[in-house]
């Protein structure tokens, strides 16, 4: 076991924790966007970070879902090093998302009072990566991917083209944190008419460059050989 400090209160965890886990087994709130307890942590919204202090060096924020739980530690969860940290966060996230109402919801919980800085075109997505990591390691099939760098970086399947490997379970769409996802522009392969000899296939398109509603191809030999028909 492994014995250390969060909010002044003694606590002991097994091995293996992590300090998000710590803190949520014995009752302390930390928010989160990108965190789900079926997935590896990713450490990509930094809202839960929290301040680490440790004998011989200064305190320090570390993001508590990827941060293991170390003998001695001692954490502040609330400090105002940690609140600070969680509102500009936040105000970035909003920056992008300022009409998305999980997201001010969360902004306003943290403090958020008002939002200084707003992108050319509101999207819901938050990058968190949820979807990305539930297709790849719950699914199991990988359908969409992050791409792009920067400003531009989206959620899309590879290469933006149609992918054959959504097979439609909406399990993107259920872990998503904002709502970004929609079960209306989730269509997965599928048996559309399974009476006929040559079946229908569905394809799943992600992006704001290709059209969300689905496409069925009567042959898949033919669409193979002919990319470009039937587009």
């Amino acid at each position: 076991m492994i014995h250390l400090t969060i909010d002044d209160r003694p606590i002991e965890v097994p091995e293996g924790r992590s300090l998000l886990e710590a803190c949520r087994e014995n009752g302390i709130a930390i928010p989160t966007l990108c965190y789900h307890p079926a997935l590896e942590p990713y450490g990509a919204c930094r809202l839960c970070v929290v301040e680490l202090s440790q004998a011989g060096r200064k305190p320090r924020l570390v993001a508590s879902c990827v941060y293991p739980c170390e003998e001695g530690a001692v954490v502040s969860t609330n400090s105002e090093m940690v609140q600070r940290s969680r509102r500009i966060t936040a105000e970035l996230i909003l920056a992008g998302s300022y009409d998305t109402p999980e997201v001010l919801a969360l902004g306003k919980e943290l403090g958020v009072t008002e939002i200084r800085f707003k992108l050319p075109e509101e999207n819901a997505c938050v990058l968190c990566g949820l979807c990305v990591r539930a297709c790849s390691e719950i699914v199991g099939v990988s359908a969409i991917s992050v791409i792009q760098r920067g400003i531009s970086k989206k959620v899309s399947t590879p290469f933006q083209v149609k992918s054959s490997r959504c097979i439609g379970c909406g399990t993107c769409v259920l872990i998503c944190p904002t709502g970004a996802f929609k079960f209306e522009s989730v269509t997965g392969f599928q048996y559309v008419s399974p009476s006929q000899s040559s079946y229908r296939l569905g394809y799943y398109r992600l992006g704001g460059e290709l059209d969300l509603h689905p496409t069925y191809e009567q042959d898949i030999t033919a669409l193979l050989a002919n990319p470009k028909e039937g587009e």
